[in-house]
């Protein structure tokens, strides 16, 4: 093995999935598995052990996933850049899987093709996805950061206001509203104005559709 080797640990709980991706990065001269484990705390001991380069895990194991794993080896520092293989065609877990502190994102389908070429990437450095997962990251990244934004005003409105607010969208009346925050009706208008202010509302279906993208609804 030289230093230009890319040392890899295989992290998945099926071994037949974990031969079938060796043999697939055994042909790339360039590229060795150092090691193999079944699930994600056997993936961290293995790679304090060994120090490989990459780490190709599946998302979904027993014991400890992907995701947990992928946080754990961050907070312990390990400097493998983690790849997260998985059988799900969708992207729905890109954000997280990123988020989490993983280099790349690929569909286990796609791994005869685009595996070794993944690898690679993040051996020297670079991030990998598939084109349809980038635009869901994008589009995860634009929410999250809509939703911050408004997380931000909400943030801002007084505790009593936030109550308000709560109600409003539950779609209760400014009489029920004011049984059951001891206020007057008038009082519980005033403060629905200010929440208008604050936030750039007008009608109540402004309300609950603020309400829900915070989640508000379920508190």
């Amino acid at each position: 093995m030289t230093s230009d080797t890319i040392k890899v640990i295989l992290a998945d709980d099926h071994a037949v999935v974990r031969a079938g991706v060796k043999a697939v990065l055994g042909a790339a001269k360039d590229i060795q598995v150092v090691g193999e484990a079944t699930n994600g705390r056997e993936a961290i001991s293995l790679a304090e052990r060994v120090d490989p380069d990459v780490i190709v895990m599946d998302l979904t194991m027993g014991e400890m996933d992907g995701i947990t794993a992928t946080q754990e080896m961050v907070s312990k520092k390990i400097r493998a850049k983690i790849l997260i293989l998985t059988m799900h065609a969708e992207d729905a877990y890109l954000v997280k899987v990123l988020e989490a502190g993983a280099s790349g994102y690929l569909v286990k389908s796609a791994a005869d093709r685009e595996l070794v070429d993944a690898v690679r990437a993040l051996a020297h450095g670079d991030m990998y996805m598939q084109p349809t997962a980038a635009r869901t990251l994008a589009q995860g990244i634009k929410r999250k950061s809509e939703h911050a934004d408004e997380r931000d005003k909400y943030e801002k409105l007084t505790e009593r206001e936030r109550d308000v607010l709560r109600y409003v969208a539950g779609g209760f009346s400014a009489p029920e509203i004011g049984e059951k925050l001891f206020i007057s009706p008038k009082t519980v208008d005033t403060y629905k104005q200010r929440i208008n202010e604050k936030l750039g509302l007008a009608h109540r279906s402004d309300y609950v559709a603020f309400a829900l993208k915070l989640g508000l609804l379920s508190q």
